[in-house]
């Protein structure tokens, strides 16, 4: 039987940890906060006593955490111990933090993937999560039957930090997208078009784009939608702000314009310094109104 380690078990990586354990994967799960390992455990998941504890016995190491320091600061601990296993970071990170845990996975003899997620907290519980994955061939084959466990789809993007240039390169365009969705559903109202209508118009035409199909920023659109639920996440405007700013930082590193992502990332800044860092990141629509 395989055996993993889950490393981070908060609104993400609990349900995907549960993923696995029900796919009869042995999993052991830590996180510093007690009451998150806990939790876990009612999922079917291990409970670990430490670090070291969730990975001694484990094949494989999965880590799911806030920031590219958190990342590094773990997997300082854990590579050491990785000699012959495979370690995976799904945490949306920087690409710079991403190639640093690959290099300290390979002084240690570990195979490793970054392999950041797309599909939110919704994908994550029905194991339908997308994953965007970096590193070497050999390593992502041996992570994609783990990570097929926890989502729908789990695509090999190229070499060390890749995954990460694509999930930040992907957020940049969905919180572009999203803000764009809002303004037109707004003009709409202003101009005393109904949301179905303009809805059915746009989704056939070429304004179509997920943000509209799959996740209209107006209620009763779409069934997936937050918006039917008073915005309630979903993915957070905190992380899409999160999201964004690596995207900048990204940017500006490369030397590569991004004025659309710039006015987002203001944007978003705005959303959530008026109390709306716990609401999905499609409430942006609430900005664009003026409420």
């Amino acid at each position: 039987m395989m055996r993993a380690a889950f490393i981070g078990l908060g609104n993400m990586g609990r349900p995907m940890a549960a993923a696995l354990a029900r796919a009869g994967v042995e999993t052991r799960g830590f996180d510093l906060n007690a009451s998150l390992i806990e939790a876990a455990a009612s999922d079917g998941v291990v409970a670990a006593r430490s670090l070291r504890d969730a990975i001694d016995v484990a094949d494989v190491a999965i880590t799911m955490l806030q920031s590219g320091d958190q990342t590094l600061a773990v997997w300082r601990e854990i590579a050491p111990q990785g000699r012959g296993k495979l370690l995976i970071d799904c945490s949306t990170i920087d690409v710079e933090s991403a190639r640093a845990a690959h290099s300290l996975a390979q002084e240690n003899g570990a195979l490793s993937v970054d392999a950041p997620v797309s599909g939110g907290v919704a994908g994550a519980r029905a194991a339908t999560l997308t994953f965007m994955c970096g590193g070497a061939e050999e390593a992502f084959a041996a992570a994609r039957p783990i990570l097929e466990h926890m989502g729908a789809h789990a695509l090999h993007c190229g070499g060390a930090g890749m995954g990460q240039a694509a999930k930040i390169c992907n957020n940049l365009m969905l919180g572009v997208t999203m803000i764009a969705t809002a303004e037109a559903f707004v003009l709409a109202e202003r101009l005393g078009l109904s949301h179905r209508a303009l809805f059915e118009a746009a989704s056939i035409s070429s304004g179509q784009s997920w943000s509209l199909t799959s996740y209209c920023p107006v209620p009763e659109m779409t069934p997936a939608s937050p918006a039917n639920n008073d915005y309630k996440p979903g993915f957070m405007t905190t992380l899409m702000l999160k999201d964004l700013r690596l995207a900048q930082e990204a940017a500006a590193r490369a030397g590569a314009a991004s004025p659309l992502g710039a006015a987002a990332t203001q944007l978003y800044a705005l959303h959530q310094s008026a109390d709306q860092g716990a609401a999905d990141f499609s409430s942006i629509i609430r900005l664009i109104r003026g409420e």
